[in-house]
């Protein structure tokens, strides 16, 4: 074969290279990537090698049992992926594009809270108008739900968010108070508006210690200079309503977990806290899916419009 067709051979196999190298970046293993392309461990790491060395650099360093990608590797996989994802997925964005698409998956990360309060009514909608799309919920913290999306392992996560890393975007759609729950017997249920200083002898029950509630309740309680005691730590916030019920202590929480029917008297705290928002959370520069875009579409119309002329806040991760 001259030099030509050995030319033309390479760009041929170009999207078998990309595609090879691309699952080794996601699994951070040649082999699962031979096993999730269905081919041998070798034909992987030939493909990978051909593209070393036609553009003369190294894309993988090994760590351990695993392969992690160097610099110039990230940098092809921001440019690869989305390209690869497109050509994969032809033929289903060619039906979303023409309104029938009818098939494949859809994978969502999010948080408890927002799995038991946010997601339930707009999954039942989606799969109603779509029910031969398989829905893929994962249940994960904050940090876990990044992790799948650097993976590619979720097509999006849905949350809170602070402090936004430089590899995401975080698109805010909803937006909650957060409020002051006690008993129906608790001394401060009686009062429509409370101050810190009203709060802070009172034992409270927060979730645990790592996750970023407790964090910005301690920053709100020192910004205002009032000392504070946690009794009671539990996870989950149908947990936390649960003893607060109980007369175990009081919490302060987001409004997006209270339907409205718990025996408990809830009390603003807008003074102090700011509102939460939950929105969606994407790798930056990820190929969505068709079937991404039609979720994200139904959470909110506006939203590719409203991306594409504006540039997402900086915020923080809650769960």
């Amino acid at each position: 074969m001259g030099r030509l067709g050995n030319r033309l051979y390479y760009k041929q196999n170009r999207l078998k290279q990309l595609r090879a190298f691309c699952s080794a970046a996601q699994t951070g293993s040649v082999s699962k990537a031979a096993e999730r392309l269905y081919l041998s461990q070798p034909s992987v790491s030939l493909q990978i090698q051909a593209l070393e060395r036609e553009l003369k650099v190294t894309l993988f360093e090994r760590r351990g049992p695993k392969i992690q990608l160097t610099p110039d590797g990230r940098r092809l996989y921001e440019l690869a992926q989305p390209l690869v994802h497109g050509m994969d997925s032809l033929s289903e964005t060619f039906a979303a594009d023409s309104g029938h698409i009818t098939s494949g998956e859809l994978s969502i990360a999010a948080g408890e809270s927002t799995l038991l309060y946010l997601l339930p009514e707009l999954v039942k909608r989606f799969a109603q108008n779509y029910p031969g799309i398989r829905i893929k919920l994962h249940n994960v913290t904050g940090r876990d739900g990044m992790a799948l999306l650097r993976a590619d392992e979720a097509d999006l996560a849905v949350g809170s968010m602070i402090d936004v890393p430089d590899d995401i975007t975080y698109h805010p759609i909803f937006t909650y108070d957060t409020v002051l729950i006690t008993s129906l017997q608790h001394p401060l249920a009686r009062k429509k508006q409370v101050k810190l200083e009203d709060v802070g002898p009172h034992g409270l029950i927060l979730p645990p210690r790592h996750l970023s509630t407790w964090r910005v309740v301690d920053t709100v309680f020192q910004q205002h200079d009032v000392d504070y005691k946690v009794t009671l730590e539990a996870g989950g916030w149908e947990v936390v309503k649960k003893y607060v019920e109980l007369g175990l202590g009081v919490s302060i929480v987001t409004s997006i977990c209270l339907t409205g029917d718990e025996p408990l008297a809830v009390i603003p705290l807008d003074r102090y806290f700011p509102k939460r928002s939950y929105g969606v959370v994407l790798r930056r520069g990820k190929f969505l899916t068709p079937q991404a875009r039609l979720f994200i579409e139904m959470m909110d119309p506006d939203f590719f419009s409203r991306a594409e002329t504006s540039t997402p806040k900086r915020k923080v991760a809650h769960t």
